[in-house]
C-alpha cells in the first residue's frame, strides 16, 4: 500500500470516528431532552436552552474531525 493510499485511509477513518461520536451525543441529548419534556412540561424553556447548547459543543468536535480530516487531505 502506497503513501497516498494509507493517507486516505487517514482520512476516512478520522471523520468516520470524529463524526461517531458526535452524532451518538447529540441522539443522547435529544432522547434525554424528550423524556424531560414529556415528565416536565413547564420545564420547556431550561431543557431546550441547555440541550441546544450541549448540541453546539458536541457538533463542535465533528467539526473539528472534518478540519483535520481537511488537513491531512490537502495539505500533509
Amino acid at each position: 500500500m502506497d503513501a497516498e493510499a494509507m493517507k486516505m485511509l487517514a482520512v476516512g477513518l478520522v471523520m468516520g470516528l470524529g463524526a461517531l461520536g458526535p452524532g451518538l451525543g447529540i441522539g443522547i441529548l435529544g432522547y434525554g431532552a424528550m423524556q424531560g419534556l414529556a415528565r416536565n412540561p413547564e420545564a420547556r424553556g431550561p431543557i431546550m436552552t441547555n440541550m441546544l447548547i450541549a448540541i453546539a459543543m458536541a457538533e463542535a468536535i465533528a467539526i473539528y474531525a472534518l478540519v483535520v480530516a481537511i488537513m491531512l487531505g490537502f495539505v500533509f
